[in-house]
């Protein structure tokens, strides 16, 4: 099976996304094909011989739960439901879990309940105890009438027999209890079957009168127990220490074990996960949901069906206890394609290990439930999720999605007709710009506000040595960030909702951060330190990853403030002001990243001694070259990596210069071939660099990962990009090699896409 880690599996398209599995041979390619045109749907004719009157086929999402680990063993869980952010919620609960050894789950032998209600019995002791003595020779029926059953080695198994007392009309009331091993199909059918067939030998037996012969769905004989274990330090989440987001989870889950009203909701988070794995895999849901129910309330008063403590250790448990009988075999999963595929992405081999999934799934739906409504609130997520399926309704395109999300999420007011202004003033802005468009605005995919955005780039040659006054090559990349200010009559308020920050710039932090620390420093140097205003930042470019982010939000919200208050500032001034944040974010910055942010071309760049001044040549090739951008899913501190650099320097002058002037000469000879187009004279020269990067110690495993994948799959040159420590890489091939690398990124579960310099 393979692994459930995929980094940025969000981020990618459908067909990105249906791609990584038929790689990773989660689908093979028949289903691939139907995924990706639709043929895997029941389509109406098959619809009506499975229910009456049918007029249509209704739809629902299936999306995967990822990073699950479940008594050591990887899944991919299918999940369909409509309800925004249970994916997103199970699956980060999943990536935290796993980090810590991952979800325990055991699940008793499945056993069924068939119910044969007997009324009008005479002597309801007396029948009960003659119905104890003839269990064998009624099993021995139920058991006749379904012999491929216990040739598989299920079949009925015991009898129980509990009086009811007297009935209003119909005498004694007693029920017998048929307990059936339906092993891996739900039995439903099964299980009533036998009741009917062995009603007449009840009957006889008890000498009373056979009523309802029907299965149970408090499928109490089937449960389900999962346990996670967190230690503390895992479970920091912003402003909130690890102890703090424990003692809140335990004190939630305490509510609703005391509280029904609190109970149900809290039950209902748990159901959201489960069922949404039910549908997707064809199993009854809604047995499954009143069971759940049912046995919530079993000590006669409704209560939470998860636990959480601390344990000695002062980590965070969870436990869930729950019934779940399901099937992973029968008419369900044989007729339905789509859940065909479901069962094969997941891949499990049994129903008892689909229910041990199952359990994982509905306690890591719990923990992100309760961690986030004992911490930030449930809502925040919900909003950016609600937004989403809002910008759908409105007919936000592809292109403009992510923007009209954002604009959404900002304003606060998250409806259709806000949406649907918000996408016509965006077509209005690509319309006016459209006639005087530049070549550096070409760069930028998507770029709604040309005027106030700020690029992202990566570095081709000479990564850290640019630092100490050597040459490096870079290029912009078609990603950017853009920002929007508008005045308020007091505070400034910063807002990023696709990085979580909500800051107002005139309450003090805990500890000040780079951000607030550039924010304030820009609305000083502009003078505008004493205007109120709301700055909203739309990032299309990965935080920590190398790309440039800080500096293009720098020069974003430069360009955004100069525009709102009409401040005369020159592109130089932005760039200069953009390299003074960089200090704040970096440390000590070679003035690379806010050069391409703000002038968004590639470039042949050299820091002089006098502050914030370069050497900067503009270059270009004859014909675009194709680069394959891979992102290592682990974060980057810029200012972490120039660091360690600078104290080896420090260390040992003479042999860290010797390789800054070797990563000089290569940059140089970069620019040459770039100028000619030479694509396999730079591969080569980009492989020789990495090389001297490595001996910086600035890579990581996962870079290396991808630098190996690139060249193994026909990449002329493969190196890291930027700071180093995680982040990304890049690869330049000829253009027919991009996608296959590319993919070949994607089967070993890093994000990627692909672009030209020009």
């Amino acid at each position: 099976m393979s692994q459930s880690r995929i980094p940025s599996f969000y981020k990618f398209s459908v067909a990105n996304r249906l791609r990584v599995l038929l790689e990773r041979d989660v689908i093979d390619q028949a289903e691939y094909d139907m995924l990706i045109d639709g043929t895997h749907m029941l389509d109406a004719d098959q619809a009506d011989r499975l229910i009456e009157n049918v007029i249509s086929v209704f739809g629902l999402p299936m999306g995967l739960g990822l990073n699950f680990q479940v008594n050591e063993r990887d899944y991919l869980v299918p999940m369909v439901v409509e309800e925004p952010s249970i994916i997103a919620a199970v699956s980060s609960a999943a990536k935290l879990v796993r980090s810590t050894g991952g979800f325990t789950s055991t699940a008793e032998r499945p056993l069924l309940i068939g119910q044969i209600q007997v009324v009008n019995v005479p002597h309801a002791a007396h029948a009960r105890q003659a119905l104890l003595q003839h269990s064998e020779e009624i099993l021995n029926l139920a058991n006749s009438l379904h012999p491929n059953m216990v040739a598989r080695g299920g079949g009925a198994r015991e009898i129980e027999v509990h009086t009811h007392g007297a009935t209003a009309a119909h005498g004694d009331m007693l029920v017998v209890h048929l307990l059936v091993d339906t092993r891996d199909a739900m039995g439903a059918n099964l299980v009533n079957t036998m009741c009917e067939g062995a009603a007449p030998l009840v009957e006889k037996i008890s000498g009373g009168r056979v009523f309802l012969r029907i299965l149970s769905n408090l499928t109490d004989r089937a449960l389900v127990r999962s346990k996670a274990v967190i230690p503390v330090d895992r479970l920091a989440a912003g402003d909130y220490s690890g102890a703090e987001v424990r003692d809140g989870i335990i004190l939630a889950n305490e509510f609703a074990e005391r509280d029904p009203y609190r109970a149900t909701t809290h039950n209902k988070g748990i159901m959201n996960g489960i069922d949404a794995v039910a549908i997707a895999t064809g199993n009854d849901w809604r047995a499954i949901e009143a069971a759940a129910h049912a046995y919530a309330a079993r000590t006669g008063r409704y209560s939470s069906l998860t636990r959480w403590c601390a344990n000695d250790a002062g980590d965070l448990v969870g436990e869930l206890e729950i019934p779940l009988k399901v099937g992973t075999v029968g008419g369900q999963v044989e007729s339905n394609q789509a859940v065909r595929i479901a069962h094969r992405v997941l891949g499990v081999k049994s129903a008892p290990e689909l229910a041990e999934v199952m359990g994982a799934v509905g306690l890591a739906q719990n923990f992100a439930a309760i961690k986030a409504l004992s911490t930030h609130g449930i809502q925040r997520g919900h909003m950016t999720l609600h937004a989403r399926s809002v910008a759908m309704a409105a007919g936000a395109s592809e292109a403009s999605f992510d923007d009209v999300v954002d604009r959404l999420v900002a304003g606060g007011d998250i409806k259709v007709w806000k949406a649907r202004e918000i996408i016509a003033d965006l077509e209005d802005n690509q319309r006016s710009q459209a006639a005087g468009r530049s070549d550096r605005q070409e760069v930028i995919e998507h770029a709604d506000a040309a005027g106030d955005i700020g690029y992202g780039k990566i570095i081709l040659l000479g990564e850290h040595s640019v630092v100490y006054g050597r040459h490096a090559i870079a290029a912009p990349i078609p990603l950017h960030i853009r920002a929007e200010v508008k005045p308020q009559p007091e505070h400034t308020d910063l807002m990023i909702p696709r990085w979580g920050v909500e800051m107002r710039l005139s309450e003090p932090e805990r500890s000040v951060s780079s951000l607030h620390a550039s924010i304030t420093l820009i609305a000083e140097r502009l003078d505008l330190a004493d205007r109120g205003m709301r700055i909203d930042v739309f990032p299309h470019i990965p935080r920590a990853n190398g790309l440039g982010a800080s500096a293009a939000l720098a020069v974003a919200v430069i360009r955004a403030m100069a525009r709102c208050f009409e401040v005369d500032i020159s592109e130089r001034e932005i760039s200069n002001l953009a390299f003074d944040c960089e200090k704040i974010a970096h440390g000590t910055p070679s003035g690379i990243d806010n050069t391409l942010a703000t002038f968004g071309r590639p470039i042949l760049f050299r820091k002089e001694n006098a502050l914030a001044r370069a050497e900067i040549r503009d270059l270009s090739t004859p014909a675009p070259i194709p680069v394959v951008i891979g992102l290592s899913g682990v974060a980057t501190l810029t200012m972490q990596t120039v660091g360690s650099v600078r104290a080896a320097w420090e260390k040992n002058p003479a042999r860290y210069e010797s390789i800054f002037s070797q990563i000089d000469a290569l940059a140089l000879a970069g620019a040459d071939a770039l100028k000619k187009g030479d694509i396999a004279e730079l591969g080569e020269l980009m492989n020789i660099d990495h090389g001297l990067l490595n001996a910086l110690q600035v890579s990581s495993r996962e870079i290396e990962e991808l630098v190996e994948i690139a060249r193994q799959n026909g990449a002329l040159g493969a190196k890291l990009t930027g700071g180093g420590g995680g982040g990304a890489m890049i690869a330049i091939a000829e253009p027919e090699r991009t996608q296959p690398i590319a993919s070949a990124m994607r089967s070993a579960g890093y994000n990627t896409f692909i672009t030209e310099i020009r």
